[in-house]
């Protein structure tokens, strides 16, 4: 396949009449439109107006997009144990696979190729068929939690790590290498020190596994694990072996300078969370800081219930505009820098090689956008406007591995409308029931 438009290669590289050529699931030739052309002209050909590496959300929560609008204006812990929580532990399996795909499909639509998802304690089985059968990249895990979660979502600690390991022979590599593993607890505060050292032991078990948890996203959350640990949120992950290279940390909001060397002496990766951070009043990351001492930077939507989108774009601009608000600071997270957090920061962390730029041999993992829209009459700077004035309903394309996922606006891969009206119809019958008023109860 030729793609052709304005290449955006990588947060350095653009090509104004540019074409990017496809050959199975790998990027065969990255260059200008007229010698691509040339040598590649009886290839099927398609013209975007933007061709860019797909997004990869660092953090995302693809089964809590039934959950969109219902847990506004509180806060973080109240959010999850009065209102997330309950919501997870009510969903059959087949409400969880609606949920799954309604999370994919918005995701596809919106330009993210790869995701890094923090599922549900129950039916994760699920979400990795879905994602398997819709095509997307990720790293998917099962979430662990063993104290401080209702009833219907705590689990034995061995049967936990058990049914993640029996996930992990399953699924790690699984639809041509499109799904990894991630191991998920939940946060320090649901989780027991077995549980977390557990997680380690079972992702040391296995090459290519990750780890994946929430962090310091609150001070509440924090104060929690301090009076149980007698330490600091990130020093407790790095005692029980949370910390490095194999782990992504959601959030990381409030953290000392202590915690700060940590992360960056072991390489731990972190995922920013603007929408959601700033939704919850959860805080402000201090993401210049981690970036000048060489931690990897990841962007992520988190949850629709904390969003309430999973658009990649909204999120680049609101982590630059709240990054020079924290700095006061005009020139702190500009454009090319945040795109590159979008972009390849998101498939380091992911632990995805070849993947999050536009380059020969790399995996074809493409997006094109649309910029009839009024509003991206002048580009001046194409950086300028992807991050500050695009949004993901311009992306009218999206490739993963070469596969065609949407093609002018429309997904190729499923029954978009089918999608939605079992997503509205599931999410029209969620009632609170006695179980789940009985979770609500079940605050830290």
């Amino acid at each position: 396949m030729l793609l052709t438009g304005t290449v955006v290669a990588d947060a350095e590289t653009v090509i104004e009449e540019g074409a990017v050529v496809v050959e199975g699931s790998r990027i065969e030739a990255v260059g200008p439109r007229a010698d691509l052309a040339d040598r590649y002209g009886d290839r099927e050909t398609h013209s975007y107006d933007l061709l860019l590496p797909g997004f990869v959300g660092g953090h995302v929560h693809s089964v809590q997009s039934l959950g969109r609008g219902i847990a506004d204006d509180t806060e973080l812990l109240d959010w999850l144990f009065d209102y997330v929580l309950p919501m997870e532990a009510s969903l059959s399996a087949e409400e969880m696979a609606v949920a799954a795909k309604l999370g994919y499909l918005e995701l596809i639509e919106n330009g993210t190729t790869c995701c890094i998802d923090h599922l549900s304690v129950a039916h994760a089985e699920e979400a990795f068929e879905a994602a398997g059968e819709m095509g997307i990249r990720g790293v998917l895990g099962k979430v662990l939690m063993d104290r401080r979660s209702p009833d219907a979502l705590r689990e034995d600690t061995e049967a936990a790590l058990a049914e993640s390991e029996r996930l992990i022979q399953r699924y790690h590599g699984a639809f041509d290498d499109r799904l990894r593993y991630a191991v998920t607890p939940r946060f320090a505060v649901s989780c027991s020190e077995s549980c977390l050292r557990g997680a380690r032991e079972l992702t040391d078990r296995y090459d290519g596994v990750r780890i994946h948890t929430h962090a310091s996203e609150n001070r509440g959350e924090i104060e929690t694990v301090e009076s149980d640990t007698g330490l600091r949120n990130v020093h407790w992950l790095d005692e029980v072996g949370l910390t490095g290279e194999d782990v992504v940390l959601a959030h990381c909001v409030w953290t000392d300078e202590s915690e700060r060397e940590v992360l960056a002496e072991t390489g731990t990766h972190v995922t920013h969370c603007p929408s959601s951070n700033m939704k919850l009043a959860s805080g402000v990351a201090p993401v210049v800081d981690y970036l000048d001492r060489g931690i990897n930077v990841a962007l992520g939507n988190d949850g629709a219930p904390c969003n309430n989108t999973l658009d990649p774009l909204t999120e680049m601009r609101q982590a630059s505009l709240l990054g020079k608000v924290d700095r006061l600071e005009p020139t702190a997270v500009p454009a090319r820098t945040v795109f590159e957090m979008g972009t390849l920061n998101g498939a380091k962390a992911a632990g995805f090689e070849r993947v999050g730029a536009l380059r020969e041999g790399w995996r074809a993992d493409v997006i094109g956008l649309s910029t009839d829209q009024t509003r991206s009459v002048p580009i001046h700077d194409v950086f300028s406007h992807l991050v500050f004035a695009a949004r993901g309903d311009d992306v009218r394309f999206t490739m993963v591995d070469g596969d065609v996922l949407m093609r002018e606006g429309e997904v190729t891969v499923v029954d978009a409308e089918e999608i939605r009206r079992r997503g509205r119809e599931v999410a029209l019958g969620m009632e609170l029931d006695e179980e789940r008023e009985a979770a609500r109860q079940q605050k830290p």
